[in-house]
């Protein structure tokens, strides 16, 4: 059962159980470097401490033992989608509208399947984006293949940390 769409109707659930969202499952690699990578965020700052991938990891790994779906041997990875964050669902094109984004499709627009622009939110399944080659263009949500934040000045603003105790509280061994 190692398709696509039957692992997040496995692990989506278990995620919005613990009170995150899911924000990507992807399966890479292969022998033994084959990785089942989990990215979620809490739905209130889009961020992930260390203490919630652990709650999920140590969920999912009891649900993911049980039900097997995944032949060959794997690792686990769970972690929070990070600043340059992948745009997975409709909502984080309207989310993140105003950011540059670099996204791919599998039918080309205006004879580009890369893409880089700024992000203009949505207009219906439509994604709006101000690219910087070819002006603005519509993307059928259904043609990305994939999309992902640019790491900008304006993004590491936008997702400043809520809280940064102990961030000046490193100890170093001499």
């Amino acid at each position: 059962m190692s398709d696509h769409a039957a692992l997040v109707e496995l692990i989506e659930p278990e995620v919005k159980a613990l009170g995150f969202d899911l924000v990507r499952v992807k399966l890479f690699g292969s022998g033994e470097d084959r990785t089942l990578q989990v990215m979620a965020e809490r739905p209130d700052t889009r961020q992930l401490v260390i203490e919630d991938c652990a709650a999920i990891s140590r969920r999912l790994s009891d649900v993911l033992d049980e039900a097997d779906p995944i032949e060959e041997a794997y690792r686990l990875e769970v972690s929070s989608p990070g600043i340059d964050r992948p745009l997975t669902r409709l909502h984080d094109f309207a989310d993140w509208a105003g950011h540059e984004v670099r996204i791919t499709v599998d039918e080309a627009v205006e004879g580009r399947k890369t893409l880089k622009g700024i992000l203009g939110g949505l207009d219906g399944e439509a994604i709006l984006l101000s690219d910087a080659k070819t002006g603005d263009v519509r993307i059928a949500f259904e043609n990305i293949n994939g999309a992902k934040l640019v790491l900008t000045d304006a993004l590491i603003r936008a997702t400043m940390p809520l809280s940064t105790t102990g961030a000046d509280e490193i100890e170093t061994e001499e």
